[in-house]
């Protein structure tokens, strides 16, 4: 799969990025699985990672599909309330763990907000969806480290 070349901004390094999508769910049987059927009968996009944040009276389903555009067409089009996010994949392999991911992290006193892994591994490894203080300083710390961070191009 081709990695998108990094970009250059005032701040330097740009990391590649995902978009995921926060929906706000009632909290009530099925509704988890009627939002997964709307990714499973489109053709345009598909899950890619997804975490539940449960309350009492509502679910937070945060997702990452692997076409942000026809995500977004899809949810409005079934009328579905959500939020937007940018966040860093980490690729994790022996060399590069998650454990050492995060002291790289620790050391450049980033704080991780949350983190979920991917249902799809892109080149077979696993992968992690991290959303952290600030992006372009964790992706700076982690390109430095070797770690492969992955954009949308990047995802099955």
């Amino acid at each position: 799969m081709s990695q998108m070349v990094p970009q250059q901004t005032s701040r330097g390094y740009s990391p590649p990025t995902v978009r995921q999508f926060s929906v706000f769910l009632d909290n009530k049987v099925g509704k988890l699985l009627a939002l997964i059927r709307l990714f499973d009968e489109a053709e345009a996009v598909h899950l890619c990672a997804f975490s539940v944040v449960d309350a009492s009276d509502y679910a937070v389903v945060r997702i990452v599909p692997n076409n942000a555009d026809a995500a977004r067409v899809l949810l409005r089009e079934h009328s579905v309330v959500f939020s937007e996010l940018d966040l860093l994949i980490v690729e994790l392999d022996s060399e590069h763990s998650l454990s050492t991911m995060c002291l790289y992290l620790l050391g450049a006193e980033l704080n991780i907000r949350f983190a979920y892994p991917l249902l799809l591994r892109p080149n077979s490894t696993p992968a992690v969806a991290l959303s952290v203080d600030d992006q372009h300083l964790a992706g700076q710390v982690l390109r430095k480290k070797s770690f492969r961070l992955l954009g949308e191009v990047d995802l099955p």
